[in-house]
């Protein structure tokens, strides 16, 4: 359950916006608060998860209130819930670690997928040691699609990830299996990771030719024309440079 503390110095919007909290399943609010002093005594007492928190209280600035709960508690996160539209407010609140900034009067629609994005990606952060790119996308970039949501089905997106950090880590290109080698994966797997990440436009692909056989696909993160991509036209790892030069002869 996901303990939750409303601070508004409106009672009856602190009422409503109580209601809208409590009809959402797993959510619980623990307490409101009216000032900035109820609302410190609220989160010692309580240690809530989330605190939706007015900026106009009669006592206190709401953001010059927040470091003092997470001083509090430390673990606190926190939804602005204000009529406030100045611009240098929003920037403020965004520079305080806030999870979201929802203008009044809004509806519970909007608070239910306030709370719901919060559950989905703040919290699993908190119960994981490690985490991965697309759970950081969906904090981050929430709007955006991220890789491992247009995965195909047969690619997992901890597989992805691990392909992906390790062409990232590596500063130059890599072969298919130079990649299987650093994560321990058979090549065959790799290259379809690698491969589906080329379509995206993440990696860029180069040919490497020399000896027999086929020529080597050598990747490197980065888009074909992104700065420092080894198969960026005219940069040293372009395959115009890696391909041998025919000599008059063989031109003709």
């Amino acid at each position: 359950m996901i303990r939750v503390l409303v601070v508004d110095d409106d009672f009856m919007v602190a009422r409503v916006n109580r209601g809208f909290v409590d009809a959402v399943p797993g959510f619980r609010v623990v307490e409101v608060a009216l000032t900035g002093e109820a609302a410190l005594q609220a989160v010692r007492h309580h240690e809530p998860n989330l605190v939706l928190l007015d900026i106009h209280l009669p006592d206190i600035n709401g953001l010059q209130l927040l470091p003092m709960l997470r001083q509090a508690h430390p673990e606190l996160d926190a939804v602005v819930i204000t009529a406030a539209r100045e611009a240098e407010t929003v920037r403020h609140a965004l520079r305080s670690g806030i999870v979201h900034y929802l203008l009044k009067p809004f509806s519970a629609a909007d608070l239910q997928e306030s709370l719901r994005h919060y559950e989905q990606s703040y919290l699993s952060l908190r119960e994981d040691d490690q985490t991965h790119q697309h759970e950081v996308n969906r904090v981050f970039r929430p709007g955006a699609p991220t890789v491992a949501a247009r995965l195909p089905k047969n690619l997992s997106p901890e597989t992805a990830d691990l392909v992906a950090q390790a062409l990232r880590d590596a500063g130059a290109d890599l072969s298919a299996s130079e990649c299987a080698d650093l994560i321990g994966l058979a090549r065959v797997s790799v290259r379809r990771y690698l491969e589906h990440f080329v379509t995206l436009g993440r990696v860029s692909v180069r040919l490497r030719y020399g000896g027999v056989g086929r020529p080597e696909r050598r990747y490197a993160w980065g888009s074909p024309g992104s700065p420092g991509s080894r198969g960026s036209p005219g940069s040293p790892g372009s395959p115009s440079q890696d391909r041998p030069r025919l000599d008059h002869q063989e031109h003709r």
